[in-house]
């Protein structure tokens, strides 16, 4: 005959269940996403990374930025420059850190969209190693002349440069700042899209390539604007044309080289923030707000442009789809230029 079951059998029974739902419930946290225990994201100082030398607009832009976030973020930003192999030795510290939000890195067109396709044993992959946070700023090339080669040649336009170019085919040389560099490609680009023919001359930098403009060793170069813009105001150099698709406000009386002739020349410099690669989203959330919300009080705007620089924050799914399409972009515009490194 059923008999029912003693009351302390019961109770014994319910203390099991209720022990061991207790237990599931602190296994499942215990494995919980990374995301769910990130909510006091972040706990400690954060590690940004400038990949390349000190005084330069990303240098100068990411510790005019650890400034304001510092307060948002509720911990302290640290800079710290890694220059090297283009940038490569700097992204690569980046790329193979902890996936935490922690460590940040100042990546741009070249360490995110050029070098892919410049470098055969590239350290890390530009689109699966990282996770990309905001854009800071975008900042056009701008052909330059030297101005006493274009007085004595009458140059005072883009469509003067290409006309002489085509009557002196083995006259003319450009400058750069190296193999690869963005100069380097944007003189290739104008030679392809332009028909014409000029001898790229590559310095170890920018600013070599810069002193050799303006002593007449090179004709023309494409430079970043931020730098030539007060050689430019000065009379120093001649502006013939801004590569992006946009004039600049810096110089808005400057066509860009769409306009003057060249259809559908479009390379800028851009840089921007990037973390690592299987960082949780509600940190690389919260990085996006505390930087794009720095970028937008007008403060850090008039400093960035000071610096040449125009912010254009966005999210970071805008932001990696913009990314995906430079590096797309370039393979084209290197396989046309010839460059490679190592």
């Amino acid at each position: 005959m059923f008999q029912s079951p003693s009351h302390s059998l019961v109770s014994t029974v319910r203390r099991t269940l209720v022990l061991g739902a207790a237990a599931v419930v602190t296994g499942l946290a215990s494995i919980a996403p990374a995301s769910a225990q990130d909510t006091d994201f972040p706990t400690k100082p954060l590690r940004f990374i400038v990949p390349y030398p000190p005084g330069g607009p990303l240098d100068s832009s990411a510790r005019l930025l650890a400034e304001k976030v510092r307060a948002s973020l509720g911990q302290p930003v640290i800079v710290e420059n890694r220059a090297g192999a283009g940038g490569n030795i700097g992204a690569d510290l980046v790329a193979k850190a902890a996936p935490d939000g922690y460590t940040l890195v100042m990546g741009a067109v070249a360490t995110h969209a050029i070098n892919p396709w410049l470098f055969a044993n590239l350290p890390y992959d530009p689109i699966k190693d990282f996770a990309p946070v905001t854009i800071v700023a975008a900042v056009p090339n701008v052909l330059v002349m030297n101005v006493d080669f274009a007085k004595a040649n009458r140059i005072n336009t883009l469509a003067d440069l290409i006309d002489y170019a085509k009557k002196n085919p083995d006259r003319l040389n450009y400058g750069s700042g190296g193999n690869g560099s963005a100069g380097h490609l944007a003189g290739e680009l104008l030679k392809a899209r332009a028909g014409v023919q000029a001898v790229h001359v590559p310095y170890q930098g920018a600013s070599p390539a810069q002193l050799a403009l303006l002593g007449g060793q090179s004709d023309f170069m494409f430079d970043n604007l931020a730098a030539s813009a007060p050689m430019i105001k000065d009379g120093k150099v001649k502006a013939l044309a801004v590569t992006t698709l946009q004039r600049s406000s810096l110089l808005p009386d400057v066509p860009t080289m769409d306009e003057a002739g060249v259809k559908g020349f479009d390379l800028g410099t851009w840089f921007g923030i990037f973390t690592t690669g299987g960082t949780p989203p509600d940190v690389v959330a919260k990085l996006n707000k505390a930087y794009a919300d720095a970028m937008r009080q007008p403060d850090i705007r008039e400093r960035l442009l000071a610096m040449g620089s125009e912010a254009q924050p966005m999210t970071a799914e805008a932001f990696a789809e913009f990314v995906k399409k430079e590096k797309a972009k370039y393979q084209e515009i290197v396989k046309l230029s010839g460059a490679s490194l190592n």
